[in-house]
């Protein structure tokens, strides 16, 4: 069997077996955490910020999607492992040296959570390397982890002030809308923020040829996530308080995050038509199709043209051939910066084996016929 299949199975079967048990896990710790009622209402809370924050790194992930199942991986790792595993580990780390509340969330939460959080990130490095082809799709992942996890919490945090077991005032309606604009409406992203910074630590060790950047860049990075963490936990004891470090610190630093993540996006664009350009030349593909394949507007347009020409199927056949040209083009600039996996001859052929298949159906673009 090939190292590269012998390793993807170990990748899905260690991630899911672990996220089978941290599922149970959780569901353990949700039914001890309140009554049926307060769950479904606390649960209805925290999913909705989920879905614009997903659609966010998926709009962030559009030049060269990832893989769905890797990335609906990365949320019930985060919603199921992650969260399941930083309540035992800060449990133990509260037996082994007793803090206060407080400074267990400074101290111990920041460490364990983030560790927990980035180990799905330091798997796929490990074993699905080849996915990952730079910054952008650390933060990606990043990202994904970081909003299972905050699903989860956001649930017992909800729950628990509801109920009044917060230790911050007598529960009810107030209590949990107060929580909800708090963590739902104004921190949504605060943990895929967080993890984030793993995440770029990650994407720099995938392209980079220097040891010590490759091993270096995530123990750096996980420093800066628990780091931001850490001083998150500690804002309402700082001199400027919640909303001051909020507004003057890490809303600023989001924003800059933000920025990075999109100047990241458009720098694939150059990226894939750089390389695309440089495969055209060795006569990889037709050099025509490239503007096609980079330009994500052009894309669609022609994956539109082919539905009304020759249905579904036809653009079934120009989304293959695009996501296979993408995935050439990844692998062939990993290849021209000497960073690409040990098997990139093995991958390219069968990207190529796709787009060979695909192309002779796909007659003209933007006038693609029916196809039989």
């Amino acid at each position: 069997m090939p190292a590269r299949h012998r390793d993807n199975i170990a990748f899905t079967v260690v991630v899911w077996v672990l996220v089978a048990l941290g599922a149970a896990a959780v569901l353990l710790v949700l039914a001890l955490s309140g009554a049926a009622g307060t769950l479904v209402l606390a649960t209805a809370l925290a999913a909705l910020p989920v879905g614009p924050v997903v659609a966010t790194y998926l709009w962030l992930d559009r030049y060269e999607p990832e893989p769905r199942g890797l990335l609906v991986a990365g949320l019930l790792w985060g919603a199921c492992v992650a969260t399941s595993a930083a309540i035992v580990l800060g449990g133990v780390g509260g037996l082994v040296a007793p803090l206060d509340r407080t400074a267990s969330a400074v101290l111990v939460a920041p460490v364990t959570e983030e560790a927990t959080k980035g180990l799905f990130l330091v798997l796929l490095l490990w074993w699905r390397r080849h996915e990952l082809d730079g910054v952008l799709d650390g933060i990606v992942y990043a990202g994904m982890v970081g909003v299972g996890f905050a699903f989860t919490e956001n649930i017992l945090y909800l729950a628990a002030a509801y109920d009044g077991a917060d230790g911050l005032g007598p529960g009810g309606v107030e209590a949990v809308t107060v929580t909800f604009v708090l963590r739902c409406l104004l921190s949504p992203f605060a943990h895929p923020f967080f993890t984030a910074f793993l995440g770029i630590g990650v994407g720099l060790a995938v392209t980079s040829r220097s040891r010590v950047v490759r091993l270096g860049a995530p123990v750096v990075g996980y420093g800066v996530a628990v780091g931001w963490h850490a001083l998150w936990n500690a804002s309402t004891m700082l001199p400027t308080g919640f909303f001051g470090t909020y507004g003057l610190l890490m809303l600023p630093a989001f924003l800059l995050l933000v920025a990075v993540a999109v100047w990241c996006r458009a720098l694939e664009r150059r990226v894939l038509t750089a390389a695309l350009e440089d495969a055209a030349e060795r006569g990889l593909l037709p050099a025509a199709d490239i503007p096609w394949i980079a330009d994500l507007r052009l894309r669609r347009q022609v994956r539109a043209d082919a539905r009304r020409g020759g249905g579904a199927r036809a653009a079934g056949i120009v989304r293959e051939y695009q996501e296979a040209a993408v995935e050439l083009g990844f692998l062939h600039h990993r290849v021209l910066r000497g960073t690409a996996p040990d098997d990139f001859v093995q991958r390219g052929q069968v990207h190529l084996r796709r787009m060979r298949a695909t192309r002779p159906l796909i007659p003209i673009p933007a006038q693609v016929v029916t196809v039989r």
